[in-house]
């Protein structure tokens, strides 16, 4: 009789809360092998002393390369393998473009993007060796339509979009399968405890992004979004042999990027005649 496989190892970052936590929650409880992650361990010691023999609990700020070393050489010590990294750590940031510090724009990317960067770089070697893996990066529904207050936080996001089409075609060869997952709004933190704000404030920006601060904090707690099923969801993606690139959760990042969709469409219709008269004509 053939032996079972072992149950798949999966790193994941940004566990102390939201859907990075939900997702270790699900992974665990559905007898799979899980690293759960944060820059303040103490907040996931919890879950690892849950599920003894199929966890590990590990420091882990992404912006920090010694601790990416360490808990990808842990990880692979402890469990053989990594199988599935979720990159979910992260946060946001509220301002006005004109309003932006860069220094605080400067860190926002270092965690959302670098941090992504460092830790699939970490992984893909084992990952590449073995010939399997799958890399799930949590972007965000403004990592596919921006909007006033939100610029640079979608830009962190829209540059983990890009980073996560390449990947999955310069990985395919190799087994590994990369997916960009784009909740809407859930019911986590996000609006609360891991949102910045710009202390910046030019009011000639006030009744765009002064309505729009007020009106993302206003949602905190009351988003339609339920963490455990956007968990399901990734638990399942994780599972798919030919898993989608994009996988879009909840209702209104759907309406909103059908929406664009069709905006998309509009403006490339109305404009072809530029479009294509820009080459030189053929034969020359």
């Amino acid at each position: 009789m053939a032996q079972a496989a072992a149950p798949p190892v999966w790193l994941i970052t940004g566990c102390s809360s939201g859907i990075g936590r939900a997702i270790a929650e699900a992974a665990l409880e559905h007898g799979d092998r899980v690293v759960v992650t944060a820059r303040v361990v103490d907040r996931v010691t919890d879950l690892a002393a849950r599920y003894p023999q199929q966890s590990l609990a590990l420091p882990l700020d992404v912006t920090k390369a010694e601790q990416i070393t360490s808990a990808v050489t842990q990880t692979e010590e402890t469990f053989g393998r990594i199988d599935v990294l979720v990159n979910n750590a992260g946060y946001g940031y509220l301002a006005a473009i004109e309003e932006g510090e860069e220094s605080e724009v400067r860190a926002m990317f270092e965690t959302n993007y670098f941090g992504v960067v460092a830790m699939i770089k970490a992984v893909l070697p084992g990952m590449r060796q073995r010939r399997s893996g799958r890399i799930i990066n949590i972007s965000s529904m403004t990592g596919l339509v921006a909007n006033p207050v939100a610029g640079y936080y979608a830009a962190t996001k829209f540059a983990l979009e890009a980073l996560t089409e390449v990947l999955s075609k310069e990985l395919q060869p190799f087994g590994i399968r990369v997916s960009a997952v784009e909740p809407g709004g859930f019911r986590t933190d996000y609006s609360g405890r891991s949102m910045k704000e710009s202390r910046i404030v030019i009011e000639d920006y006030a009744r765009i992004t002064g309505v729009r601060r007020k009106l993302i904090r206003s949602v905190d707690g009351k988003q339609a979004g339920d963490p455990k099923k956007a968990a399901a969801a990734v638990l399942m993606l994780a599972q798919l042999p030919d898993p989608p690139l994009h996988l879009l959760l909840g209702r209104d990042v759907y309406a909103a990027f059908q929406a664009k969709l069709e905006s998309l469409r509009d403006n490339l219709v109305a404009w072809e005649a530029v479009t294509l008269g820009t080459d030189f004509p053929e034969g020359q």
